[in-house]
C-alpha cells in the first residue's frame, strides 16, 4: 500500500508566509538567522504540524485582530493548497513600526 504524499516543510512554511504578507497590518517576516527560519517554522510531530509565524506589525494594528487574522489565513491557505490543516498557528509580533 502506498504512502499519502507528504509536503516538505520547508514548502508549507513558504506557504505560511505567502497567507502572512496578505494580512493587512503585517509590514514583513522577521527572519532569524540562529534558527535557519525565514519567519516562519514548521515542526512536525506524527501527523500534526504546528507553526510558528514571526512578524513585524504596522503601528495602530489591533495586535489581538492582526494575531486572528493571520492564524486563520494561514489554517485556510495550508488546507486549500495542501491538504493540511495545522493544529497551531503560533503569531510573534516581534517589531511594532511605520
Amino acid at each position: 500500500m502506498d504512502s499519502p504524499a507528504r509536503i516538505s516543510p520547508d514548502v508549507l512554511a513558504r506557504y505560511a508566509a505567502d497567507a502572512t504578507k496578505e494580512v493587512d497590518g503585517v509590514r514583513g517576516l522577521v527572519g532569524d538567522r540562529l534558527r535557519r527560519h525565514d519567519g516562519v517554522r514548521v515542526t512536525e510531530a506524527g501527523d500534526a504540524v504546528a507553526l510558528e509565524v514571526h512578524v513585524s506589525v504596522a503601528a495602530g494594528t489591533s495586535i489581538p485582530t492582526l494575531g486572528r487574522d493571520v492564524q486563520e489565513r494561514v489554517a485556510g491557505y495550508l488546507e486549500r493548497m495542501a491538504g493540511v490543516a495545522p493544529a497551531t498557528v503560533d503569531v510573534i509580533v516581534h517589531e511594532i513600526g511605520d
